[in-house]
């Protein structure tokens, strides 16, 4: 493997009195593509957003570039270089789309320019005067991702980007991820379609009830199909 960018160790979480993580670990090299794989509910979310110190109620060890990151607040997370995508996307409905890419600041340098994400982006260029609310669902997707390609995170973590989205749609995120891997980018993806993710990732981490229970390689998994639908219940 690369050289270690991200190790998680012994990661617990809760919501509220509600234990959600137990135990989770995992590990991501420098320029890797990697998923987390599992049911709803089984806490990839969860790891997400504890990793970017969303949820605060957390213990163990998530050391990036070696910096210990548990106990610091998100915003300082971003700033060593991480960067969330929500599945919810959290597009501004008040601000066009040239006003949402703008919104993030740059956290650290080498954030992508803006005529740097339309090239990526062609589509958010034609529409960078309409409102958020008036993009189809593949669009707002690409400017979810856009916005963080600003701040110069390194770290990309990637909450379900083609949950809803037509096959020609998923095609063309799975391009554009492609392309940020090739870029340099270091990737965390949670995906349902199983499909997809095994398209694009280096490796897998199976999730079960808050716990990793199993790890795949991109060469494990043609092997291993079986035993990955069981996991996922396909």
């Amino acid at each position: 493997m690369a050289e270690t960018l991200l190790k998680v160790q012994g990661l617990q979480a809760w919501y509220g009195e509600s234990h959600i993580l137990h135990g989770v670990g995992f590990e991501i090299g420098r320029g890797e593509l990697v998923t987390l794989l599992g049911r709803n509910g089984a806490g990839k979310t969860t790891t997400l957003k504890s990793v970017m110190g969303i949820v605060e109620k957390r213990t163990g060890s998530v050391a990036f570039e070696g910096k210990e990151t548990v106990g610091q607040p998100s915003d300082a997370i971003a700033r060593l270089g991480l960067a969330y995508c929500p599945e919810e996307r959290g597009i501004f409905s008040s601000l066009n789309v040239e006003e949402n890419l703008l919104l993030p600041p740059m956290v650290r340098p080498g954030g992508m320019s803006l005529s740097e994400i339309y090239q990526l982006f062609p589509n958010l260029q034609e529409r960078r005067r309409s409102q958020g609310t008036k993009l189809s669902g593949g669009e707002q997707q690409m400017l979810a991702i856009g916005r963080i390609l600003r701040t110069g995170a390194n770290l990309l973590l990637l909450d379900e980007p083609t949950e809803g989205l037509a096959p020609v749609i998923v095609q063309r995120i799975g391009e554009i991820i492609r392309q940020l891997k090739g870029r340099g980018f270091t990737i965390l993806l949670v995906e349902q379609n199983f499909h997809f993710a095994a398209a694009v990732a280096d490796r897998h981490y199976i999730m079960e009830d808050g716990h990793v229970v199993d790890i795949m390689t991109a060469g494990d998994v043609k092997q291993n199909i079986g035993k990955l639908q069981a996991y996922l219940g396909v």
